[in-house]
Order: C-alpha cells, then sequence, then structure tokens
C-alpha cells in the first residue's frame, strides 16, 4: 500500500534505503509525516525503526533515496545547512539521556547554553517555563537518579523542547514504564501536540501508546527490509491483513519468535 503524501507533510521520506557498510536495514521506504499530527514509526525489535530515525535527525546518510523537510532535500543540503534544519528537531532517545552528574535544570539548560546567546537569568527562567511545561516544576535541583522513569522521560523531553523546536521524535518513549507513568507520558505528547502545535515522530513497538495517540505511520517489517503497510495503528489493527502486521498488532506467534518481543533495535 502506497503511503498518503500530501501538500501538508512537513517530513518527507522518499525510496530511502538505509545500510550499515554492505548491510542493508531497510530499502525503499517511503511516508510522509503531516504537519501537527503524531506520526508512529512501528515494528518488531530489529526491523530498523531507530535506524530511520536516525536518517531523520542526521546522524545516518542514507544509502539511497530523499529525506525532506518542508521539501527541501536534508541530505543534499550544506554541512552547516544541515546543522540549522536540524536545531527545528528536539530529540528524546530511549534513555533520555540525561547527563547524570548534571542536576535536571543543568540538563535543560544545556542546549541554551551551547546553541544561543541568552544571559543567565534568561536561560533559567526558560528551564522553569520548560520543566513547568512537562509536569515537573520544582524538580531543577534534583539529579537525574533521584527521579523515576517517568520523569526522566519528562526531563528529557523538557530539555528537547529547550530550543522550542516544531518537530519533536522520540524513539520508545514508554518503554520500561508501568502503565500509569506511560498513560501519563502519552497524555503530555498530546498535549504538546495540541498545544504547541508540535509535530511528534514516535518510535515504538508498544501497542497501547501507539493505539491512543498516534494519527498514522508505517509499519516497517525485519525480514522484507521495507515497510509493509502504512496507515494508523488504529487502522492497522481494523483492516490490514497482512499476517506479520496482524501478528504485531495482536501479540500472535507465527511459529517464529514475535519481532515485536524483544527490548532493542537497529
Amino acid at each position: 500500500m502506497a503511503p498518503h503524501v500530501t501538500d501538508d507533510d512537513v517530513l518527507r521520506a522518499v525510496d530511502l534505503t538505509l545500510a550499515y557498510g554492505p548491510s542493508v536495514i531497510q530499502q525503499k521506504v517511503s511516508f510522509g509525516v503531516r504537519r501537527g499530527s503524531v506520526f508512529a514509526i512501528m515494528g518488531g525489535s530489529g526491523c530498523g525503526k531507530s535506524t530511520v530515525m536516525r536518517a531523520m535527525i542526521g546522524l545516518l546518510r542514507p544509502a539511497a533515496g530523499e529525506f525532506l523537510v518542508n521539501g527541501e532535500d536534508y541530505w543534499a543540503a550544506t554541512e552547516r545547512r544541515r546543522t540549522d534544519i536540524g536545531r527545528r528537531f528536539g530529540v528524546v532517545f530511549q534513555n533520555g539521556a540525561l547527563w547524570t552528574s548534571m542536576t535536571v535544570a543543568q540538563n535543560v539548560a544545556l542546549p541554551l547554553q551551547l546553541f544561543t546567546h541568552l544571559d543567565a537569568e534568561s536561560i533559567e527562567i526558560l528551564v522553569r517555563l520548560k520543566l513547568s511545561l512537562v509536569g515537573m516544576a520544582g524538580t531543577g535541583k534534583l539529579l537525574p537518579a533521584e527521579l523515576s522513569g517517568g520523569m526522566r522521560k519528562r526531563a528529557g523531553i523538557a530539555r528537547a523542547l529547550a530550543l522550542d523546536p516544531d518537530i519533536l521524535l522520540l524513539d520508545e518513549p514508554s518503554s520500561g514504564l508501568d502503565p500509569i507513568a506511560s498513560r501519563r507520558l502519552d497524555d503530555l505528547i498530546l498535549e504538546l501536540r495540541d498545544g504547541l502545535g508540535a509535530t511528534i515522530v514516535v518510535v515504538s513497538h508498544e501497542l497501547p501508546s501507539l493505539l491512543s495517540i498516534c494519527d498514522d505511520g508505517i509499519f516497517l517489517d525485519a525480514t522484507a527490509r521495507t515497510a509493509i503497510a502504512h496507515g494508523s495503528p488504529k487502522r492497522l489493527l481494523e483492516s490490514c491483513d497482512d499476517p506479520t502486521v496482524q501478528a504485531f498488532m495482536t501479540r500472535e506467534r507465527l511459529g517464529s519468535p514475535l519481532h515485536g518481543a524483544g527490548h532493542g533495535d537497529q
């Protein structure tokens, strides 16, 4: 099934092929991400979900194909221009990637210190604002080790929002969280979409979150090494007849270990 592509797509992949040396991870992957939507990159462990995200944020040059940001070919741009485009992205990695020796406030302040000319007082005000935005007011003096898993994820989101990006990419945001913390994080993601108008890309195999927050998406397959389905998680659950997709969406097994049962990804 061809991806739904519109003129309102803020992000667009066209026949992306991604590889590490001679090892092809995904090939001819195409999709469009509508502005102001929550877009899912779905699939089992090891299928290449995080690899696609790495190409989107400038960490892996595609072996072939294009990745467009507002119609501009990211990888055809100069390095300086790619840096400028990359400032529009806020990224939250799976483990939060907080500096353990720095307080929450210092973690959130770091992008502002590195990439702006704001004075210390202005940065302090913005840090408090970003922490309040993710429901963590008053936690700035804590160290990451003093936070729960859900709070570390929120702190990571606050740091990703420091430079006011209009595109937010989240790698397995619900991984390792209990159901209550996961639901609260889902609610926060929807609040960021609705309140800030952010475009959000979620890399995940957590079904409850995918079904509750995502408007559209693609399903990557490790065997076919391409996207084998496009659409919202709800639509794929209800109407996609591909057996691999159905096995993932219903957590049935197909005689071999279910791709989505693992915890890692390429």
